[in-house]
């Protein structure tokens, strides 16, 4: 997937990237046999969580209780297949705190956001956001720029305390002035969303760390940061694409060096990213992006540096969530479990 908003989200599904033609995992009562016999290896469970100011201290957690979650859009083939009431189970089990959708049906047919609100109450999970998409060509469909007070108000049924987008600032191009114009809608997105005491973010990919076709010496990324509100617009750095977009665009266009590193602009600016999207990858030179997605924990990401790096913030631990997310899992019953393994795993001051 490259950008969000060539794969809009419609009305009912609100589908993301290439969710139409992905292959089903392995049976629901397989996958679901083998999930809870592992779940016992964890002895966690999402509706045990505790204060989210635990683990401040040498030894303590570095992904706290109360601080992590996945995106849906991982399991899809499992909420389309055993549906949203047994992955939530699922979750919980794993010892995840909450979600953040994809889309309120995902394929599942009629579901209320109210039930859909119970279900995660009922398993202790609660929702932490949900991505929409920023613009449709069609009045009628479901995104930011056609139907904002609808977004908000599905996010407000669902108390979601972020709503944001995982498209791109691309709606007019890739100029300096083009993202100019997107950054003032997103601040406008933010005002409402403020409004409505909701955080509206954006979700990067690797491309927006690309150069400006009419100014490359100019990152866009550095155009979203400075032309939108800090106070109005956040950002949820999936962090397995902002590395991908440095191993892509460490050089301008006439060759010359433009390093960068993703987690400094998180220490820039800690408050500006509640959300993290934590996926992994092994470092492939030959690959197109440069890495090969895998599992959390599995690649060669340094997650224990990061969050560390990211705790020692004001606010620290505390005022960040952490997302599990793999775009194409072989089994995604098994990546859920893995990567919050592994992340439960990581100590503060340890090896983990």
């Amino acid at each position: 997937m490259k950008r969000a908003q060539d794969h809009p989200e419609l009305a009912e599904t609100l589908r993301r990237r290439r969710f139409l033609g992905v292959a089903a995992g392995a049976t629901a009562a397989g996958l679901l046999s083998t999930s809870t016999a592992a779940a016992a290896e964890t002895g966690t469970s999402g509706a045990s969580a505790q204060s989210a100011t635990a683990g401040h201290g040498r030894g303590g957690p570095l992904v706290p209780r109360g601080h992590l979650g996945i995106q849906l859009y991982t399991l899809r083939d499992q909420v389309q297949s055993i549906g949203f009431a047994r992955v939530f189970e699922e979750l919980a089990r794993y010892g995840y705190d909450q979600v953040e959708f994809a889309g309120y049906t995902q394929g599942t047919g009629d579901l209320t956001l109210k039930q859909l609100k119970r279900l995660m109450r009922d398993n202790g999970l609660r929702g932490i956001g949900s991505h929409v998409n920023y613009y449709s060509d069609d009045p009628n469909a479901y995104s930011f720029a056609t139907s904002l007070t609808q977004v908000l108000d599905d996010a407000e049924a669902l108390g979601l305390p972020h709503v944001g987008t995982a498209s791109g600032p691309w709606r007019y191009g890739d100029t300096v002035d083009g993202w100019k114009r997107c950054a003032e809608e997103f601040n406008t997105y933010g005002a409402a969303a403020k409004a409505r005491g909701m955080k509206f973010y954006q979700h990067n990919h690797a491309e927006e760390f690309s150069f400006a076709t009419d100014r490359p010496d100019v990152r866009l990324y550095d155009v979203l940061l400075a032309e939108t509100d800090p106070a109005l617009v956040h950002l949820e750095m999936d962090i397995y694409w902002a590395y991908v977009g440095q191993f892509r665009f460490g050089k301008k266009a006439d060759g010359s060096p433009a390093p960068f590193e993703p987690l400094d602009y998180v220490l820039r600016a800690p408050h500006r990213y509640p959300l993290f999207h934590v996926k992994d990858g092994e470092h492939d030179e030959t690959a197109t992006d440069g890495y090969r997605m895998v599992d959390v924990g599995d690649g060669d990401i340094d997650y224990r540096r990061f969050l560390t790096e990211v705790g020692r913030t004001h606010g620290g631990r505390r005022d960040h969530q952490w997302l599990v997310e793999h775009d194409q899992p072989a089994d995604s019953l098994t990546t859920a479990r893995r990567s919050a393994r592994y992340l439960r795993s990581l100590r503060c001051g340890g090896r983990g």
